[in-house]
């Protein structure tokens, strides 16, 4: 046997082992690895959480302003309906029964409002001031005889009327619970696809590190049995040769690199591992979210019966209330025929024969009708308090009391010698004074 022919020198191992190890030949390859997807484990953790919570954020605005946006078209789409509602092009009947019986049944049928969930506040003004519909509606009784004058007279004071419409989705209607669901699903879809992504790359960084690994081992167990052919072939050569004991010291050397490197690589697969368990982390996170979202749409149900319930008080309170109206428009038309039987000389408008019944305390009404029985009958005798100021120059209008606080507001009529304005006291002056100006 030929000791230069069989004996590798430590340059020819270096290189054998070199060629083996490829991280052991490019310290580098560790940061290419890195710069090339695979992050460090916290800075990987943190990058994780910090998309979740984004795509939560992303959730709720997108959610808040479609609300928004659902309500302007809505607020928009109503507006357009009312004032289809409050153009009256055929005079056959009442123009405010009419404007009341559309803008009605522009609520009540819409599949909006009955479906959908929308709140629909609507109110209508009319020219002069006066309220159309505003809170509710009640059916009035068709007119026995269309008398064309009066008829002429409503138009000419209520046209052109003027809507006003309040639009709000509630949190809790259907179409509000159909978006949060269809953006609840579209959340949980893409953190599903993201916690595959980063399931799918950490596997494939676990199978490169398990491969590389692999590849080391069998790499160490060829050295290892060069070692042991290099040790018998140390038994036959002379202790005294320098060049056999440097090159038997060269491979110890050699042989603990190579098992420092392999401590090196099962830390590296240890991380790995636990990248794989920071993916199933990420599957417990979404479970969370969906129980989170069940709780959420419990929630919203209990919401709904409650507001069923509110709904079925208001309901009540309106139907009351109906009742409390219908009564005080009664007792207005028995007052206005009344007064239009027993008072020749005046004419009392129906603002001024609300206020009268507005009145509520009988004494006061009573004081109220002697000033206006006096106005009828001596109205040269009657003193007058004073005349009103800052009204327009064309408005020439007088203000007559009556009992303590009492208030009535009079002109040169027309048709008759007096026309009854208004009827209040001093709390409602401001009010109306407003409407005296838009006279």
């Amino acid at each position: 046997m030929s000791t230069e022919s069989e004996i590798r020198t430590p340059d020819d191992d270096a290189a054998l082992i070199s060629a083996a190890d490829p991280i052991r030949s490019d310290p580098s390859d560790t940061q290419s690895l890195e710069a090339g997807g695979a992050l460090p484990f916290s800075f990987e953790r943190l990058y994780s959480f910090r998309f979740t919570y984004i795509a939560i954020l992303v959730f709720i605005m997108l959610y808040v302003f479609t609300i928004k946006g659902l309500e302007s078209y809505l607020s928009s789409y109503f507006y357009r309906r009312a004032d289809q509602a409050i153009t009256i092009t055929d005079f056959d009947a009442p123009v405010a029964a009419k404007i009341q019986s559309r803008i009605h049944q522009m609520v009540q049928q819409s599949p909006w409002v009955t479906i959908g969930g929308v709140e629909v506040n609507p109110a209508v003004i009319a020219r002069d001031g006066t309220w159309i519909y505003v809170g509710g509606y009640t059916p009035l009784a068709p007119p026995q005889r269309l008398d064309l004058t009066e008829l002429r007279r409503d138009v000419e004071r209520l046209l052109p009327a003027t809507a006003i419409i309040s639009i709000s989705v509630p949190h809790n209607a259907l179409i509000a619970n159909a978006v949060l669901v269809g953006y609840a699903a579209l959340l949980i879809q893409i953190l599903w696809l993201r916690n595959r992504s980063v399931a799918r790359r950490e596997a494939k960084l676990l199978e490169a590190a398990i491969a590389e690994r692999r590849d080391a081992e069998s790499r160490a167990g060829s050295i290892e049995s060069e070692l042991e052919s290099m040790r018998l072939e140390l038994l036959n050569l002379e202790p005294s040769d320098p060049t056999s004991i440097d090159e038997v010291a060269a491979l110890r050397n050699e042989r603990r690199t190579l098992e420092g490197k392999l401590a090196s690589l099962e830390s590296r697969e240890q991380e790995l591992r636990g990248r794989a368990a920071k993916a199933g982390e990420l599957g417990n996170e979404i479970k969370a979210l969906e129980d989170l979202l069940e709780e959420a749409s419990d929630d919203l149900q209990e919401k709904d019966e409650a507001i069923h319930s509110l709904e079925k008080r208001l309901k009540r309170v309106a139907r009351d209330a109906d009742a409390d109206r219908s009564l005080r428009v009664r007792e207005s038309e028995q007052l206005g025929r009344r007064y239009s039987t027993l008072y020749k000389n005046l004419e009392v408008d129906g603002r001024a024969i609300h206020d009268i019944v507005a009145l509520r305390d009988e004494g006061s009404k009573l004081k109220c009708e002697e000033k206006l029985k006096r106005l009828n009958d001596e109205a040269e005798n009657l003193s007058v308090r004073r005349k009103v100021g800052g009204l327009p120059s064309h408005l020439t209008i007088f203000e007559m009391g009556f009992g303590s606080k009492g208030r009535l507001y009079y002109m040169r009529g027309k048709q008759r010698r007096f026309r009854i304005l208004n009827v209040g006291a001093k709390n409602t002056q401001n009010a109306a004074l407003d409407y005296l100006r838009k006279l």
